[in-house]
């Protein structure tokens, strides 16, 4: 059986480059020069102009800009609404990513779906969704204003926004992982006398841990990027309902734009935090695989 499946891989690649390599020199050049090219002109050129315009007055604008009132609330309510809506969705994507995975029941593909929802509808369409269950003229809204809870333009309408954008991320992270591991060393847990939750927490959670946090970083970075979504249930109201990007939107539209490139600078090197933290996870996921 081995001497058969060495003789027929050389048949089955014949005529077929095996190594990126052996392609002409001049085709990886092209290839190096056209990925070039559209990483500098889609990626690295405004990346630097954030950080230049922000930087364009010197350091003292810049820190005034970063350091106001109403910026400094920005970023706290950025950072609270994140801090709420992704371990809530981490729970959520574990829980679903393992009944998923591990077992079969009605309605499974539905849930597939539903997780996947987010990805194909506009986040400014669920904004609107929960304007019309929450609003002053929405569904519940008669109900919420007789008992004085705030939901939209508040803290809670913003989470809620915030979570449905990032739904999908965490989920959607493990539930590849999870299947490609299979159920063998679950079953043989169970087999030798653990519950559920010890099955859960040494045998299933030690493997996806990666996997999770690879998620995590993905959903947080989501999280504090959001804007269509937390534009509508926001109300735009400076220093309680404003979130970084809507910070910076107001700014814009209000000819500061050294202000709003500062603010904007700071969004920025929160996700070049976030791309070295996946770039991290992904080195120590593959030493673990290689040892």
């Amino acid at each position: 059986m081995i001497s058969g499946a060495t003789t027929a891989q050389p048949i089955a690649t014949w005529g077929v480059r095996s190594n990126a390599r052996e392609e002409p020199a001049w085709v990886r050049l092209g290839l190096i020069v056209i990925a070039l090219s559209f990483l500098t002109l889609f990626l690295f050129i405004p990346l630097g102009t954030v950080f230049y315009e922000g930087l364009k007055k010197g350091w003292g604008a810049y820190l005034a800009a970063v350091t106001h009132s109403d910026a400094i609330d920005a970023i706290k309510l950025t950072l609270m609404a994140a801090a709420i809506a992704v371990p809530l969705n981490a729970a959520f994507g574990l829980a679903a990513a393992w009944a998923i995975t591990k077992f079969e029941f009605r309605g499974k593909q539905v849930l597939i779906t539903l997780i996947d929802l987010p990805f194909s509808v506009s986040p400014v369409i669920s904004g609107l969704v929960y304007m019309l269950m929450f609003g002053a003229q929405g569904w519940l809204g008669p109900w919420l204003n007789e008992h004085d809870i705030k939901i939209v333009f508040a803290l809670p309408g913003i989470v809620l926004a915030t979570i449905f954008v990032t739904v999908p991320f965490i989920a959607r992270e493990l539930i590849p992982l999870m299947e490609a591991q299979g159920k063998a060393q679950e079953e043989a847990a169970a087999t030798l006398g653990a519950g559920g939750f010890q099955t859960f927490w040494h045998v299933t959670l030690p493997r996806v841990k990666w996997g999770l946090l690879y998620g995590v970083v993905l959903c947080n970075a989501r999280a504090m990027g959001e804007f269509g979504a937390v534009s509508v249930v926001s109300g735009h109201i400076r220093g309680a309902t404003n979130t970084m990007t809507l910070h910076v939107e107001i700014l814009y539209n209000e000819y500061q734009f050294s202000a709003a490139f500062a603010v904007a600078s700071l969004l920025a090197s929160l996700a070049l935090l976030t791309l070295a933290a996946k770039t991290f996870i992904e080195w120590k996921h593959g030493r673990e695989v290689a040892s």
